[in-house]
């Protein structure tokens, strides 16, 4: 449940798996996420090769940076996942992980496909802002 994020999904717009607008009433605490990356503690490239793989390290470590600054991925307002590929199945596969991790926050979110990432073997990549209640 999110904590200060009100989701706008009914605007007369064609149906889509993500909310349209989010709102955050202020006061609140803004968190501004670099982008994950599919590495590891020792800063490897996880999967190589393997999308959904890498979506699912990207995921994992999204949510540890949140969580070290207060925040979880329901406290998310705004969502940009890229994919190193110029195939629209392959960023379908890792949209199917990020959502699976979203489990139903819906937020406003860009998915597309690029040229390149900036680790080698990287194919998915997400950033994030999220937004928490004052204290």
């Amino acid at each position: 449940m999110t904590r200060g994020v009100r989701l706008i999904r009914d605007v007369g717009l064609a149906p889509a798996e993500y909310a349209y607008a989010a709102v955050a009433d202020v006061p609140v605490r803004a968190v501004w996420a670099a982008g994950a990356c599919p590495l590891d503690a020792d800063g490897a490239t996880v999967c190589p090769g393997d999308i959904a793989g890498q979506t699912h390290q990207v995921m994992r470590n999204l949510a540890d940076a949140l969580a070290a600054a207060g925040a979880a991925l329901t406290d998310l307002v705004k969502t940009t996942v890229y994919v190193a590929s110029a195939d629209r199945a392959d960023l379908v596969t890792a949209w199917k992980v990020y959502r699976e991790h979203m489990d139903g926050h819906d937020v406003p979110s860009t998915l597309l496909g690029v040229t390149v990432l900036g680790y080698p073997g990287q194919l998915v990549e997400v950033e994030a802002a999220a937004v928490l209640p004052l204290p």
